[in-house]
């Protein structure tokens, strides 16, 4: 993912995280913590857009997003303040695999404000562009490309798409 990262956009990508010792889970990764602590993924976006203005986020744990894709995403960028892959999960779009442009870090100040942490909770404050799922298509399976890496079951899983054949 950090691979992807860097590849799509010319930059090192960054960790934010708030383990002690995330520094050591990828050398060479720059880690910052949530400039609002305790605030979920929400926080973590805002810490990401904090950090450097427009940014890629992924989820530390999707391994199979491709470059391509976070390049289309960020290009998206120049006529919204936020830009989110249509997928098959239960929300039908991606928030912890979208391009946040700067605009999102008041709007997210605000929903959290609210004390509402929902990673959608600011997009009737944004411009929010939707990546159609066909064209995500174009990528790969939405249920790979997003596919989350949380169990012993889903890395095994992670090791068999990888594997050949």
């Amino acid at each position: 993912m950090a691979d992807a990262l860097r590849e799509a956009t010319g930059r090192d990508a960054i960790l934010v995280a708030n383990s002690p010792d995330a520094a050591t889970w990828r050398a060479g990764l720059r880690c910052v913590a949530d400039v609002v602590p305790g605030a979920g993924s929400l926080g973590g976006i805002l810490t990401a857009v904090a950090t450097v203005g427009a940014a890629l986020c992924v989820a530390w744990d999707m391994p199979f997003v491709p470059a391509g894709l976070l390049r289309e995403l960020a290009g998206g960028l120049e006529d919204a303040d936020a830009v989110l892959p249509e997928s098959d999960s239960r929300r039908g779009l991606e928030p912890l695999c979208a391009a946040y442009g700067p605009a999102c870090g008041p709007a997210i100040r605000s929903a959290l404000a609210r004390a509402d942490q929902r990673a959608i909770s600011f997009h009737a404050d944004v411009r929010v562009r939707r990546l159609p799922r066909e064209r995500v298509l174009q990528y790969g399976d939405p249920g790979v490309l997003f596919f989350n890496v949380n169990t012993p079951q889903d890395h095994e899983r992670a090791e068999s798409l990888c594997r050949p054949g």
